[in-house]
């Protein structure tokens, strides 16, 4: 047995049922040993090794397990960080194996050579080192696996090409060799007595008591659900906590911050009390003011807590067990004035949205694109989100249900995981249907080369669907609305322009299906065939530039500034213009309660 041979068979141990990768000659000897191992654990091929990690992103978002990927030296390595970061800064498990030149070449300035312990010091900082003789393994791969489960963070293996081809020799019961075991054992954090308490006498002292939750409160839902009932408040979700409770729940006032809803910034504005659970939400002006609001954070993290707001009580613990043990110290607020108020402004929204989605445009309006959809998800879709405006509408139009999944890239941000998201989402659940939502930029970046990825595999998941809505505007869209409504500049042509493609005739080149939408009355039968398909689909979306993805605490000034840019030069000031004053006005129509 190889130490190649043996970092499959490790990994079969772990579980470990798919590799996102991409070959190259730094591991060839992996490659030659998945060979022998008759592809087991799976290699799935991606077209770049960025996509590769995205993938393993997507895979360990939907599926609650560790992303693995793997790439060569040199390039491919270096190809992985994006992906990786986005790993890390969303606290999602992902162990990344990497080749290396041949021990014998290190230092001497060889072809591919990169320093990749320097390299990957930060992005895999809880744990990251290189296998130099065959007696290291199992200890790093294991603790590999083990701290990126643990710490919901990215750890890196670095296998020098000539190390995989040694013979495998398990470490013995000698000095400064490591022996290793499987395994990962689960936990689950609570607080002190006496943290409860406090927490419970801040909570009962106010009348307008606001919650908002993210990602690690998925698994707490019934538990959130419950305080939000006792205490009579609101629920606000931070965007990677989307599908952490039911939008349709009257008193959820769906996302926050800069791309959230007009009744989260409400409910933050005026609450007394706050409560934060599994959230990091990065942006404090959206949140109440300083000295405002008594508040206390709950997050099984102790590095994460006290960030963002000058928290009365910062509390470890996992957030499913902590609600329950505070549930029976809060008294039942009987006032439900302030619960009326939230779910008033809530129904405001959806029917504010309802009319923004109508505003015509030329030729279609992307809010009216998400806006469709939402009627049409299947109950256990899977959506993915790019950067940019699409975000927008992701956040404020969709409406997540019982049993749906969605997620993006939430504090990187980077541009082009929607796609590779839903295809490592789909090797996760092969027998969900799943849709990204992506601007044309996007699609350019990254989703066009991984329909390829899409062809190549979609015949093996129970369930086909797998579809790519492109909202084609020939637009940077988010960074030209930036640029007007932050710098006041007209939109910069050479910068923010970029061709029109025919995605659905280049996704009929792949074999796949794909229809183009240029008119306001073939959106939702446009979904309608998308979401009958027997294979991935692609939208090709024509969609209006000159929307404005206007912040939830827009003011008229802010739409001044917009049109005062496009006045002085803005290659589409006419329709920026138009379109802005259209869709803010939504917002002060009669029966909007403004």
């Amino acid at each position: 047995m190889k130490v190649a041979d043996y970092v499959l068979q490790r990994l079969r141990e772990w579980d470990v049922e798919h590799v996102f990768a991409y070959p190259g000659d730094g591991i060839n000897g992996l490659l030659a040993a998945w060979g022998r191992a008759e592809d087991r654990p799976r290699f799935i091929q991606a077209r770049h090794e960025e996509m590769a990690a995205f993938q393993a992103v997507g895979y360990a978002k939907f599926s609650g397990r560790t992303g693995v990927c793997a790439a060569t030296s040199g390039p491919g390595a270096i190809h992985l960080l994006n992906g990786l970061y986005d790993a890390k800064l969303d606290h999602v498990p992902v162990v990344a194996i990497v080749g290396q030149t041949d021990r014998s070449a290190m230092g001497g300035a060889y072809q591919q050579e990169v320093d990749l312990l320097s390299l990957y010091k930060d992005v895999a900082s809880d744990f990251c080192e290189m296998v130099t003789v065959p007696e290291q393994l199992p200890n790093v791969l294991d603790r590999a696996l083990r701290i990126a489960s643990a710490r919901r963070t990215v750890t890196a293996v670095i296998i020098p090409a000539d190390v995989q081809e040694l013979d495998h020799e398990a470490p013995s019961h000698t000095f400064k060799q490591v022996p290793s075991s499987l395994g990962l054992g689960r936990y689950s954090p609570v607080p002190a007595d006496g943290d409860l308490a406090r927490a419970a006498e801040i909570l009962n002292s106010g009348e307008r008591p606001a919650i908002l939750i993210g990602q690690g409160a998925r698994h707490a839902r019934a538990e959130v659900e419950q305080v939000a009932e006792v205490l009579r408040a609101g629920v606000a979700k931070a965007l990677l906590g989307k599908d952490a409770l039911p939008d349709t729940l009257p008193y959820v006032t769906g996302s926050i911050g800069l791309l959230g809803t007009r009744p989260s910034y409400e409910m933050m504005r005026d609450c007394d009390t706050l409560l934060v659970v599994g959230s990091s939400f990065p942006y404090t002006q959206f949140l109440p003011e300083f000295g405002q609001a008594r508040a206390v954070q709950i997050d099984v993290d102790p590095v994460m807590v006290g960030l963002r707001y000058p928290f009365e009580l910062n509390i470890v613990g996992d957030a499913s067990e902590t609600l329950r043990r505070l549930l029976p110290l809060l008294d039942r607020h009987q006032d439900g004035k302030w619960r009326a108020t939230i779910e008033a402004g809530t129904a405001r929204w959806w029917e504010v949205m309802e009319r923004r989605s109508a505003v015509a445009a030329d030729p279609v309006n992307p809010e009216y694109v998400v806006h469709a959809l939402d009627g049409l998800l299947p109950e256990n879709a899977i959506v993915t989100a790019d950067s940019g405006s699409a975000a927008n509408w992701y956040a404020r139009h969709l409406r997540m249900r019982d049993g749906m999944r969605g997620s993006l890239s939430g504090t990187l941000a980077t541009m082009g995981p929607g796609v590779p998201y839903l295809i490592g989402a789909k090797f996760a659940h092969p027998d969900r249907p799943g849709i990204a939502l992506v601007g044309d930029g996007a699609m350019q970046m990254n989703g066009m080369a991984e329909l390829i990825t899409a062809a190549k595999y979609y015949r093996e998941w129970s369930d086909p669907r797998l579809v790519v809505a492109v909202l084609n505007n020939q637009d940077l869209n988010q960074v030209t609305w930036e640029m007007r409504a932050l710098q006041g500049a007209p939109r910069f042509e050479a910068s923010q322009a970029i061709p029109d493609v025919p995605y659905a005739d280049v996704a009929a080149l792949f074999g796949l299906g794909g229809v183009r939408v240029e008119q306001p009355e073939d959106v939702a039968p446009a979904w309608s065939r998308a979401l009958a398909a027997d294979r991935p689909f692609v939208i090709d979306f024509r969609t209006d530039p000159a929307v404005p993805p206007i912040p939830p605490h827009s003011t008229w000034d802010q739409i001044e500034s917009a049109a005062a840019s496009v006045l002085h030069g803005d290659s589409d000031r006419g329709a920026v213009v138009r379109q802005g004053l259209k869709a803010k006005i939504q917002e002060f129509l009669p029966g909007s309660g403004s």
